[in-house]
């Protein structure tokens, strides 16, 4: 006979509501800056590209999925862990980022974002301007 109930299952969804962290381990994420631009990797497997929605408002960058049940009537779950519904992450995202170049792209159920750094907030060099001496421009007028 095959155990079907797990009562820590359970109380780890009542803490993942309680705490807000419930979508958070549906949506694992990593985040690096590499160069010039900032790399999102997104884990979103067993999900429709279709069904994901990836968008900006004002700082907030928002990815929103789906994962659809399996709706197959004659099956016997055993063991169910991969969360179905929707899905969604909320990230703060600071000054200096150019939200209008943001690039998405879909590989083996990993979504990456690529969002580049604003070139007014890059690093760049500002040239010394030299002028002659202020004892020097006297003998210049000489």
């Amino acid at each position: 006979m095959v155990l079907t109930f797990d009562p820590f299952r359970e109380f780890d969804r009542l803490a993942g509501q309680m705490l807000g962290g419930g979508n958070s381990i549906a949506m694992p994420i990593d985040l690096y800056r590499s160069g010039d631009h900032f790399v999102l990797h997104c884990d979103l497997a067993g999900i429709d590209p279709g069904s994901v929605d990836v968008g900006v408002d004002g700082r907030v960058l928002t990815i929103r999925a789906e994962r659809s049940p399996r709706t197959d009537e004659e099956v016997q779950w055993v063991r169910r862990e991969r969360a179905t519904g929707t899905f969604e992450r909320r990230l703060t995202l600071g000054d200096g980022l150019d939200l209008d170049r943001i690039e998405a792209t879909w590989q083996d159920g990993v979504l990456t974002l690529s969002i580049p750094i604003a070139e007014a907030a890059k690093p760049r060099r500002i040239a010394i301007n030299t002028s002659p001496a202020v004892g020097d421009r006297a003998l210049e007028s000489a």
